[in-house]
C-alpha cells in the first residue's frame, strides 16, 4: 500500500508540470528593446558635416520629414526639442548629453509621439575618415504598445521599421546636401 499513494504523488508532481509548461506562453513578458544603427560616409570634412547637424534645433535645416525643431535651451543638457513633421504629429526630446569635441549627441524621448515607440534614446555623431565623414545615428526603444499581441501598427517590426525609415531619410538627405556643395 505505501506505493500507491507514492505513486499519486509522483503523478500529480507530473501532472502539475504538465499544465505549468502548458501555461508558460501565457505567462511571457511584454516587449524586449528594440535597437537600430545606421551610417553613411558624406564626401566633406568631419567639421563642415558636424556644422550641420550639431545644434539640437537644426533638425529641421535637414532632416526631409521636419517642418519645425526648436529646442528651449540650445545644446544645454535638459534642453527640451519639439518636432513638429511635414506629414503632422510631433515628438517631443530632450537633450541628455552633448560633447562637441566628440562631435556628438544623444537624446530621449519618453513617448514616441508620432513614432510607434517609447523609451526611445538616441545618439548622432560624426567620425572623420580621411577627408570624408562617416555620419551614425544609433537609437534604442521599446514598441508602443506594452503588452503581449500587440496591433500590427505597434509592434516590434513597425516600431523597427519607423525609426530605420527615420534615420535613413534623414542620413541619406544629409549626404545628399553635404554633397552637392
Amino acid at each position: 500500500m505505501p506505493t500507491l499513494p507514492s505513486s499519486r504523488r509522483a503523478l500529480s508532481v507530473l501532472l502539475a508540470s504538465v499544465l505549468i509548461s502548458a501555461s508558460a506562453p501565457g505567462l511571457a513578458h511584454g516587449p524586449t528593446r528594440q535597437k537600430v544603427s545606421e551610417k553613411v560616409t558624406i564626401e566633406a570634412p568631419a567639421d563642415a558635416v558636424w556644422a550641420k547637424i550639431k545644434n539640437f534645433n537644426a533638425l529641421k535645416d535637414w532632416h526631409p520629414a521636419v517642418a519645425e525643431s526648436p529646442s528651449d535651451k540650445g545644446n544645454a543638457e535638459g534642453s527640451v526639442r519639439t518636432l513638429k513633421l511635414k506629414g503632422g504629429g510631433t515628438l517631443v526630446e530632450t537633450l541628455e548629453s552633448y560633447d562637441e569635441a566628440q562631435k556628438k549627441y544623444s537624446y530621449r524621448a519618453k513617448d514616441g509621439g508620432a513614432l510607434p515607440v517609447t523609451n526611445y534614446t538616441s545618439t548622432l555623431s560624426v567620425v572623420a575618415d580621411g577627408g570624408k565623414s562617416v555620419v551614425e545615428w544609433r537609437g534604442a526603444f521599446y514598441r508602443a504598445f506594452p503588452n503581449n499581441n500587440p496591433p500590427p501598427d505597434q509592434n516590434d517590426e513597425a516600431a523597427l521599421k519607423a525609426v530605420t525609415d527615420v534615420y535613413r531619410g534623414g542620413l541619406a538627405n544629409l549626404k545628399k546636401m553635404m554633397e552637392s556643395k
